[in-house]
């Protein structure tokens, strides 16, 4: 897609947030790798983000609802929870009523954005290529649409497994190469609209990660069409009503149902053994 050449911006070290409980945060790296790419404040306004919005009850709301149904319902109750790429925090503020949690962005401009937001989290600056947790520390860790995002997201899969303790569990999502309706997209497809989206795999190559790291794949499903239009001279209300009520109805309800081919995003849970 020649899309390479976003890669790598430079190298730096990780600005992190004060110290947190020595049997969780590990000894920091005197010199961590984090890859520089173009996100501050700037990308929460462009790209895939440039039309949504915060507001309660829009997509965006809706969509952290439903990851937040799917940790609570997996999750065990006070255990320890972490988000990599937490963004905003909107996800992890959501779920300080259930777990200890944890958040981690590559963006300090976002993690810092995110302290109006949570009250008890413990958030920091951090690579998820290079996860600044001990070992078996978290019982839910949830990382969506991020790995697209990464030079090396095998490595960050990886860590994830090295910090999630055993019986825990992954929530994986990322933009779905094997979405029926891309085809009728082409160019268009939501996928190939930021140009940050680097490692776009198909789902079995993001389910062979996942289980290399240790992982028992417990479900993959899709998250409905909602890239709207998929059809030209149609009204896109109409589009979003025929193409986007089932993974509305999934979203709404917590019910998973929609098979991997359904949908603009795949999605994995994942067990660890």
């Amino acid at each position: 897609m020649g899309r390479s050449r976003f890669i790598l911006q430079g190298r730096g070290r990780a600005r992190s947030c004060r110290p947190f409980l020595d049997n969780i945060i590990g000894q920091e790296d005197p010199t961590p790798t984090i890859y520089l790419m173009a996100f501050d404040e700037k990308y929460f306004s462009t790209h895939t983000y440039a039309n949504i919005t915060f507001a309660k009850y829009s997509m965006y709301w809706w969509s952290n609802r439903f990851y937040a149904i799917l940790a609570r319902r997996y999750g065990k109750r006070g255990a320890r929870f972490l988000e990599v790429g937490s963004g905003m925090g909107h996800l992890t503020g959501q779920l300080e009523d259930t777990f200890e949690t944890y958040g981690m962005d590559l963006n300090h401009w976002a993690v810092k954005q995110s302290k109006a937001v949570v009250n008890k989290s413990r958030l920091q600056t951090a690579s998820a290529q290079e996860l600044p947790y001990q070992d078996g520390v978290f019982n839910v860790v949830i990382i969506k649409h991020i790995v697209e995002h990464l030079p090396d997201p095998q490595k960050a899969i990886q860590e994830i497994g090295r910090v999630t303790e055993k019986g825990g569990i992954l929530i994986l999502a990322t933009p779905n190469l094997d979405s029926m309706l891309k085809p009728w997209k082409g160019e268009r497809w939501i996928g190939y609209q930021d140009p940050t989206h680097i490692s776009l795999k198909r789902p079995a190559e993001w389910l062979a990660y996942i289980e290399e790291a240790g992982f028992k794949i417990e479900r993959a499903f899709a998250d409905g069409f909602w890239d709207v239009p998929y059809i030209r001279f149609v009204p896109k209300q109409l589009q979003k009503l025929f193409f986007g009520s089932l993974g509305g109805l999934q979203a709404i309800t917590g019910f998973v149902f929609l098979p991997v081919t359904w949908g603009e995003s795949v999605i994995v849970i994942a067990k660890k053994q």
